[in-house]
């Protein structure tokens, strides 16, 4: 299961309670007070981790709470620090406090962590509170609560390069083409409900991660279909491979459907409009492919790859096009 969006409740331990408490030990009278301090509430700490692709392993945990530190006790002894709870996520994922709006971290790289629920302070036991004219305290500290906050986490899949274009293009084909990715394989539209990553190799030691993305349909940008589901994914990719199919089943013209998913990109986002892009008919095996990418190539005025998932025709072409679009964004 692909999940891209959970919310969930944090709560940092609570703080342990200092002690009141007084030496008493043999030939030692008025020993004085001896409390030590409770030790600190355990955070609650969100971390990136590699091999992660998808919140699913925390769609069910709610509630996420750190232990509470333990209290103090006599001998001046110090309560024990309670352990930080981590919850792993992956990549790409960013972390907003839901009721107040902003963003507390974009975890783009493994490794990264932040606090979200921060553990409290132990309280002081009751030798802090000894003075010269009250050499007896009887008071000691609660100890402090834990940070809580509500969150939402939203995962935007970080690849190098984005497959996008109309259901049925042929972006899940290409894709298990392409690499060693197993996405879901149809003759019907919207096969894809959540982004597939994979690795593919341009020559030599040259790689880049490419993802294929949910099909776009016209309102998208609004919350059609899949809407902001999908397009919250492009926003991660540094290069576009946008397919266009040659001849689709509805009569609709490919230059149009084309113009239809920039159209979408646009409303969404203008950013997006402005990302690299490599345009490909697809299906180049079926008769009529090669007039259809002629067609497409004249109309819009650019270089039109046409590919073939199942002949293998102008794979090689598009990988290096790709390979080369990502260079120049890098320099």
């Amino acid at each position: 299961m692909f999940v891209d969006r959970v919310t969930i409740f944090v709560k940092g331990g609570d703080g342990g309670r200092g002690c009141v408490s007084f030496r008493r030990e043999k030939y030692v009278p008025k020993g004085g007070p001896d409390g030590g301090d409770g030790g600190d509430g355990g955070s609650v700490i969100i971390r990136a981790v590699a091999g992660a692709d998808s919140l699913a392993d925390i769609v069910n945990r709610k509630h996420v709470r750190a232990p509470s530190g333990s209290p103090g006790s006599g001998a001046q002894k110090t309560g024990r620090t309670a352990k930080d709870i981590v919850v792993a996520v992956p990549p790409g994922t960013i972390i907003f406090d839901r009721d107040r709006g902003h963003i507390l971290r974009d975890l783009t790289e493994a490794g990264q962590e932040v606090i979200v629920g921060k553990g409290g302070r132990g309280g002081r036991g009751n030798k802090y509170f000894a003075t010269a004219t009250n050499r007896t305290p009887r008071d000691a500290e609660p100890g402090e609560p834990g940070e809580e906050r509500w969150l939402v986490l939203e995962l935007k899949v970080i690849a190098d390069a984005g497959l996008i274009g109309l259901p049925n293009a042929g972006k899940s084909t290409l894709l298990s083409r392409l690499s060693q990715a197993h996405p879901e394989i149809a003759d019907y539209p919207f096969t894809t409900k959540h982004p597939n990553l994979g690795v593919v190799r341009a020559g030599g030691e040259r790689v880049f991660v490419l993802a294929d993305l949910p099909g776009l349909i016209e309102g998208a940008h609004s919350g059609v279909g899949l809407g902001h589901e999908f397009l919250r994914h492009v926003e991660r990719t540094r290069v576009l491979v946008h397919l266009v199919e040659p001849m689709p089943l509805d009569g609709s013209d490919p230059v149009a459907n084309y113009r239809m998913v920039r159209r979408e990109l646009e409303l969404y986002r203008q950013e997006l409009a402005t990302k690299p892009e490599v345009v490909a008919v697809t299906k180049s095996e079926l008769t009529g492919s090669a007039d259809a990418r002629a067609h497409v190539e004249r109309e819009l005025g650019c270089e039109v790859i046409g590919i073939s998932a199942v002949t293998g025709q102008g794979l090689a072409q598009l990988v290096g096009r790709v390979a080369e679009k990502l260079q120049d964004v890098t320099v």
